[in-house]
């Protein structure tokens, strides 16, 4: 990554970590951080259950929603995410040890969760509004992903190219009931948000 570009920092954290075998979602976890970088350079888990990755601006909320449908796929666990979107002035061995706006406005967001999961904060309000109001939309459903529905909805973004039949293949499942429950997890209306997204932070 070059610090030219617009980069995003993702903040998050595990909710409800205790309840969960750390040895279990910790895989799980990983897995989807070391897609989009390599530790500890562009991501660190630290205090047990909390996270930071550095990533560009553009792919932030596919990482968001892939992070958050892995760990959906654990009964009761979810995941807070705060997306700060700005430069990076200073990068250092370990992504907790670097600074930039981007890194600042991750940190406010997150430490401004209150019920939300998913936040943004970018130095245009007007989009962080537009963003955030989809966000919360979007949560209504996301946050109430059954483990049956992040399953299949993160073997789908996995695998962006493959049908809904090649998909049922890897899953060991029908079609149809990887259709259902892509269909009751809102996955196309999600992916809608996500290329939505992608146009919008371009004007950032």
């Amino acid at each position: 990554m070059e610090n030219s570009k617009i980069l995003a920092v993702l903040t998050g954290d595990i909710v409800n970590s205790r309840k969960g075998e750390a040895a279990s979602w910790m895989l799980d976890l990983k897995s989807s951080l070391n897609l989009f970088g390599k530790e500890p350079l562009d991501w660190e888990i630290y205090r047990g259950d909390s996270f930071q990755l550095l990533v560009p601006a553009k792919k932030a909320l596919y990482a968001a929603i892939l992070i958050k449908a892995a760990l959906k796929q654990f009964p009761k666990l979810d995941v807070r995410i705060a997306i700060g979107i700005g430069n990076v002035s200073y990068r250092a061995a370990k992504i907790t040890e670097a600074s930039g706006d981007a890194f600042l406005r991750s940190g406010a967001c997150f430490d401004a969760l209150k019920k939300q999961t998913l936040r943004i904060s970018s130095e245009n309000d007007a989009l962080n509004e537009c963003l955030n109001l989809m966000f919360d939309l979007a949560q209504l459903t996301m946050n109430s992903w059954s483990v049956i529905e992040a399953q299949n909805i993160h073997t789908a973004m996995l695998h962006p190219d493959k049908s809904q039949l090649e998909l049922a293949q890897i899953l060991g499942k029908s079609q149809s009931s990887v259709s259902e429950a892509l269909n009751r997890g809102g996955f196309e209306e999600i992916l809608k948000m996500e290329r939505y997204y992608q146009q919008q932070i371009l004007s950032v």
